[in-house]
């Protein structure tokens, strides 16, 4: 049995693979806690070993998996390279993320010369199949996006209270849409698309019109920054992972621009575990 162990600057993931099959997958919430000092809040990430014990206990034990049937763990993400001992004393090995991230989406979409989205803290994206997987780009576009804007322009509120607080929101008091400053289409866009995110910002904004235009921003942005990934490689689709790809509204957007340029996205069932996965199948 292999343990991949995935550990993110927001969230650390672990799952057991036995045949090249995933036989258990745990997460934890945010890898940091949020402290007050003289009136302000801040954060603080865990200690990457500490988040990664963490996640391997809770894997052993919810799934009830003896330590000496573990035959190695493999790591990866950006709290790894923290880490240089072995953990609880099986070998232990570190996998480039781009190779995680490669790996992983191919095993999870069934899938080979594919343009994989992994949408994190940040977003990653690469090209992965016959001729090897290869680092395309990226954006520090993604949820830390969410959620550093959430806690400056609607304070007091969780990550889960903006997802649900998007799905009433309406744009056109937030963003600038075509059909503000013209009265054609422009090439294949019309009157409704945007303009410019956060263009308009109207007084008359409430909480679920910003909630709503900051997962379209950071949903835009990561979404024609994949098709242009996929045109350039000659792609029709796009094969989404990470925790952003559990993100309805975000999917909704996506879609969105699906209807505009013709790239299909894809999501596979455990996509948000695709890096850890990729981690335990890598050879290494």
């Amino acid at each position: 049995m292999i343990i991949g162990i995935d550990i993110g600057s927001t969230s650390t993931k672990a799952v057991s693979i036995e045949d090249g099959k995933v036989t258990g997958k745990i997460k934890t919430k945010d890898s940091y806690q949020r402290y007050e000092y003289q009136g302000y809040a801040y954060q603080r990430y865990e200690e990457a070993a500490t988040s990664a014990a963490g996640v391997f206990e809770k894997l052993v034990l919810e799934n009830e998996i003896k330590t000496e049937a573990i035959e190695k763990i493999k790591i990866t993400g950006a709290g790894s390279s923290k880490i240089n001992d072995d953990l609880f004393g099986i070998p232990t090995t570190r996998v480039k993320e781009v190779e995680a991230v490669g790996t992983g989406g191919m095993f999870l979409s069934g899938m080979k010369n594919i343009i994989i989205t992994n949408i994190g803290t940040g977003t990653i994206i690469v090209e992965a199949g016959d001729r090897g997987i290869f680092h395309f780009g990226g954006s520090g576009v993604g949820g830390g996006t969410i959620w550093g804007l959430t806690k400056k322009m609607l304070p007091g509120m969780e990550f889960e209270d903006i997802l649900e607080l998007a799905k009433s929101g309406s744009l056109d008091q937030v963003d600038l849409l075509l059909g503000d400053i013209t009265d054609t289409n422009i090439s294949f866009l019309s009157k409704e698309n945007t303009a410019s995110n956060f263009g308009k910002m109207l007084d008359s904004a409430e909480p679920q019109d910003v909630a709503l235009a900051i997962l379209n921003m950071v949903y835009q942005v990561t979404g024609v920054l994949s098709v242009f990934a996929a045109k350039a490689g000659n792609k029709e689709s796009v094969i989404v992972t990470g925790n952003g790809s559990k993100n309805l509204t975000g999917r909704k957007i996506l879609s969105d621009i699906t209807s505009l340029y013709g790239t299909e996205f894809i999501y596979p069932e455990n996509g948000e575990y695709a890096t850890a996965i990729g981690a335990g199948l890598c050879d290494s």
